[in-house]
């Protein structure tokens, strides 16, 4: 493996979370760093529901938007969220069709920064996005992305029977000639 950044290969999506609560601070500071991704015409098309659990009941109703399964582990989180991103852009109203992938750059660095005050996070598809605007009232011309679950990595032992968490060391990546092509889709590319 070639050498890069720890922040990079240190961050990992564990299901046990620590029932220690996350600074408000840090938290600023993990949007802060989503609010620097880069985005199609500076659009900024991201958008975010967060939910501390012992902070009123957005974490509650967060945790409402989850399949059954990511329910069972979920719930030691401290943080939930859900990115959003806005279809149009706001400049014009024309459909962005970047923005989904703009919110997944806010959600990049949101990572790493994650990474780098020593929470971690864990990314979900499995939650269901219609609720999601029942529940908090996203407007139509916005769409709920991903949700996610946040905090410190707590003890596996708390996880729920059929719930096993992965051990970091054994992350398995494409080799890049999989996926980094020259001259035809396939032929990976000669500087690799």
């Amino acid at each position: 493996m070639l050498e890069i950044h720890d922040l990079l290969t240190d961050r990992w999506s564990p299901r046990a979370f620590a029932e220690q609560d996350v600074e408000p601070e840090k938290l600023r500071r993990l949007f802060e760093a989503a609010r620097w991704a880069p985005s199609c015409f500076n659009d900024q098309p991201w958008f975010f529901i967060v939910g501390r659990r012992g902070h009123g009941d957005s974490y509650d109703r967060l945790f409402e938007c989850l399949i059954e399964f990511n329910q069972s582990w979920a719930v030691t989180a401290p943080v939930l969220l859900i990115n959003v991103a806005r279809a149009g852009f706001a400049y014009n109203g024309n459909p962005n069709r970047h923005a989904w992938y703009d919110v997944g750059q806010a959600m990049g660095n949101l990572l790493v920064e994650a990474t780098h005050l020593g929470l971690v996070v864990h990314q979900m598809a499995g939650f269901d996005p219609e609720l999601a605007r029942a529940k908090f009232g996203i407007p139509v011309e916005f769409n709920a992305v991903a949700a996610a679950a946040l905090g410190y990595v707590g003890d596996p032992g708390v996880l729920p029977a059929g719930v096993e968490e992965k051990n970091p060391e054994e992350r398995e990546r494409k080799p890049l000639k999989e996926f980094v092509f020259s001259d035809s889709w396939d032929i990976p590319f000669p500087e690799l």
